[in-house]
């Protein structure tokens, strides 16, 4: 995911006033992070087994939603894939996107460097076993998001301009007061939403850092670090301000516009990353037969890596639960602008979220890795079972595609700039969104935002804050807690909104268009 990350690079201020204001802002974050980090991030054990308690709680929550619905990311893919492709909804449903352009926007959301250097840092610690879990646990993420999305759409509400309010605030607000009348629903309803909207707005902000200090480390970097062309005084504000432009010309034209830039960048970044990957598996294609055979039998091996198998299994889960924000609602935030009368239909589409994030991009990263750097990722994991601190992953990464394609560190400073970019731009949105919820945000209120926002993306270029993004990487899945409590409660709405769409399909209510949207 775009919020977890695993580089840890020096940017932004050495010295002068703003060196003097860095170090304030961390000293104040510290203490705040390690107590967030702390409690986020505390391992409970089970059976002799230890393992964080919020990927307990993303992933329980994904299987128990999975059996709930009958196994659905399964049984209606082949559905999933023609609704995204507009084969049962017309252009006169209500609603401002189709739902091609809602799934790119999320997907932007999620895919970010964690894709990249977060898998780098499974595999050296958990061994190629990690990818097995990782596939797992994204394939049972797919189900969370249909219900998050799903209800995303059904709750969602139209303002007077005709652009469309939605997300967890909503739907948690609405559904739960709904669903359990009387004053406890209002009370627990409005709680909740009010609990998800403040995480989620206060994660947008430092995304908007955490993104833009990514972007500049990589290109410093590549550009030959603190002697070459982007080390000189200035270059951090510069390349802030270049992308807080960019950013800030999409944003401000609101959900149509973000649509219609990310349901291009998304599929450029995945083809272009996705390209590289087959390249070096291409390469290395005598190869695969054996790395599958690692990553299975690295699955259940009862040694060989930190924590066994189910070392490998934590590690797997916690990269995809970072990965693919399954369980976090924020992604329906963007499907609810989808154009459709039938709320279940986005739910479908977004069910194919976590399979490209994690599925389908982290399980390349990994293979790519696993077949092409096999001394590399095995010398770090001994490393690392030696007691040594896992090395960059990015770096992992990198060398593992410089094998068969070298010089690609200029191939993944451009995948990191459009990660960050379209994470950028669609964390904008949900950051605006949960303003407008707790604020009550009109036109003059989100021009504000829009505005803070790209400051903050400067902000993140010219500081490094690292106790700011720690704090991130922790305090985002404060929304998971908050938002997961609420789709338990709102699963029987779902099902219902499931059944009532299938028996329209079955009566032929619902028709199959001849062309595609």
């Amino acid at each position: 995911m775009a919020a977890n990350q695993v580089l840890a690079q020096e940017t932004g201020a050495e010295s002068g006033v703003l060196a003097e204001i860095e170090r304030a802002i961390n000293t104040v974050f510290e203490p705040v992070t390690r107590i967030t980090a702390d409690i986020v991030f505390a391992e409970i054990s089970v059976f002799g087994m230890r393992f964080p308690w919020i990927v307990a709680w993303l992933v329980i929550a994904a299987s128990v939603f999975t059996v709930y619905f009958g196994f659905v990311q399964f049984r209606s893919f082949k559905l999933s894939l023609e609704i995204v492709r507009g084969k049962y909804t017309g252009k006169d449903e209500p609603g401002e996107i189709s739902h091609f352009q809602a799934l790119s926007a999320a997907v932007s959301g999620t895919v970010g460097l964690g894709n990249i250097a977060g898998v780098g840092v499974a595999v050296t610690i958990g061994g190629p076993g990690a990818t097995f879990w990782m596939i797992v646990a994204g394939l049972l993420g797919m189900c969370t998001k249909f219900v998050e999305c799903t209800l995303g759409v059904k709750y969602r509400e139209f303002n007077p301009d005709g652009s469309v309010a939605g997300g967890p605030m909503h739907y948690l607000r609405k559904g739960i007061a709904e669903r359990y009348s009387g004053k406890p629903g209002k009370i627990v309803g409005h709680t909740l939403a009010a609990c998800v909207a403040a995480t989620m707005l206060v994660f947008a902000f430092c995304s908007a850092m955490l993104q833009t200090n990514q972007t500049f480390a990589q290109l410093r970097d590549v550009t030959g670090g603190s002697d070459g062309l982007l080390g000189g005084d200035g270059a951090a504000l510069v390349t802030g301000v270049v992308i807080a432009l960019v950013v800030g010309s999409v944003i401000i034209g609101g959900i149509k516009s973000i649509a219609k830039v990310t349901s291009r960048l998304v599929p450029t970044m995945a083809i272009l990353y996705v390209g590289a990957c087959l390249i070096v598996i291409a390469t290395n294609i005598t190869s695969v037969p054996a790395a599958f055979g690692e990553i299975i039998s690295g699955a259940f091996a009862p040694e060989g890596v930190v924590g066994g198998a189910v070392g490998a299994m934590v590690i797997g889960f916690q990269r995809a639960a970072f990965s693919n924000e399954a369980g976090l609602g924020a992604a329906a935030t963007a499907h609810s602008a989808v154009r459709t009368k039938h709320p279940v239909t986005e739910g479908y589409v977004a069910l194919l979220e976590p399979f490209i994030d994690t599925v389908v991009i982290c399980t390349m990263t990994a293979l790519t890795i696993v077949i092409a750097q096999t001394q590399l990722w095995e010398s770090a994991r001994a490393d690392v079972l030696a007691g040594a601190e896992p090395p960059d992953g990015v770096t992992v990464t990198s060398q593992s595609f410089d094998t068969v394609l070298p010089g690609f560190s200029y191939v993944l400073t451009i995948a990191v700039v459009l990660f960050a970019v379209s994470t950028m731009i669609s964390w904008a949105y949900y950051g605006q969104q949960a303003a407008s919820y707790l604020f009550g945000l009109r036109r003059r209120g989100q021009r504000v935002f829009q505005l803070m926002f790209c400051a903050f993306i400067v902000v993140g270029a010219v500081m490094t804050l690292g106790a700011v993004l720690d704090f991130a990487d922790a305090f985002v899945f404060c929304i998971a807690l908050f938002n997961i409590a609420g789709l338990y409660l709102l699963a029987p709405v779902v099902k219902r909104e499931v059944k009532a769409y299938r028996e329209k399909l079955r009566s032929g209510e619902v028709r199959r268009l001849d062309r595609t949207r």
